[in-house]
């Protein structure tokens, strides 16, 4: 028997692509288009204008489809989109992620903002910054590739997390210091030396359970959680901090958008000088920052 060959014309990718989202949308992903179009911009080798443009032509769907499609199943299972690509953008960079560690978010951008700004404005040829529970190492790459004249040091004590963490210091910034030890007993010798300490720790109240599948399952639970209050690690900081700053220094914290008022209290209750929360982009009340008497 002669095989008939099939003569059906391939998908478009148009239709690829919306199928996608379709799917998607369907599984409760916030943002199920850009999700789609980033997937396939992955997967295809395309920036998202290239795919964009491709779409627009009527260009078939390219060869590597069923990656794609396995790719979007992946997604509407609700597993992280940063996760699939391998890659987190976070400011100027883009940062290499995946299983056990943080992936950073839009909202930490505003906390590495208020950490430059502090750290630009300190006098000196090379003031140093500290990046308390590093992560990905989005802080502290944010701040050694935006301010260069700075001495940016980090910590983490996360197996997985540093191992990622040190994929990205490799990538952005080779000069920068990353440290594989305890916020708590971090940096001993730079005692009274530091300009900025910044830090994004678990803040999340122990029966506080994430609303968001991604963030539930995905990220490392040492990383959200900080005790009954959310408070824990926040009051190690206080007194890591004030040990690490020289006077004048400056402490950011990144918390939650109804923690300000406590951390304010405690910062102030710890000596600390006029303790400020900050709002993001969204009005929402995210960081809080001190300073050190």
């Amino acid at each position: 028997m002669t095989a008939v060959p099939d003569s059906r014309a391939p998908e478009a990718l148009s239709e690829l692509l919306r199928r996608a989202s379709a799917i998607l949308a369907a599984a409760g992903v916030t943002t199920p288009d850009a999700d789609a179009e980033l997937l396939a911009a992955h997967v295809f080798g395309q920036s998202r204008g290239e795919l964009a443009a491709a779409a627009f032509r009527g260009d078939a769907a390219p060869a590597e489809t069923p990656e794609f499609e396995a790719l979007v199943a992946r997604r509407a299972a609700r597993e992280p989109l940063q996760h699939l690509t391998g890659r987190a953008p976070f400011r100027h960079l883009e940062l290499r992620v995946g299983p056990g560690v943080f992936v950073p978010r839009p909202e930490t951008e505003m906390v590495a903002q208020l950490a430059i700004d502090a750290l630009r404005a300190m006098p000196g040829d090379a003031p140093i910054a500290v990046d308390l529970g590093t992560g990905s190492g989005a802080l502290a790459l944010a701040m050694a590739t935006e301010v260069p004249h700075a001495e940016v040091h980090a910590a983490e004590n996360a197996v997985d997390a540093f191992v990622w963490a040190k994929e990205n210091f490799a990538e952005h910034a080779p000069h920068a210091r990353l440290a594989f030890i305890d916020l708590a007993a971090a940096f001993p010798e730079l005692d009274g030396r530091v300009s900025v300490v910044v830090s994004n720790p678990p803040y999340v109240p122990d029966a506080a359970i994430p609303r968001d599948p991604e963030v539930r399952f995905w990220d490392p639970p040492t990383a959200l959680y900080g005790g009954a209050d959310g408070l824990d690690v926040v009051r190690v900081l206080s007194g890591v901090a004030r040990r690490l700053l020289h006077p004048g220094g400056t402490l950011v914290i990144e918390h939650g958008e109804w923690q300000g008022a406590p951390i304010r209290d405690l910062l102030t209750a710890d000596g600390w000088r006029a303790a400020a929360t900050h709002p993001d982009l969204t009005t929402r009340d995210r960081a809080t920052t001190a300073i050190r008497p």
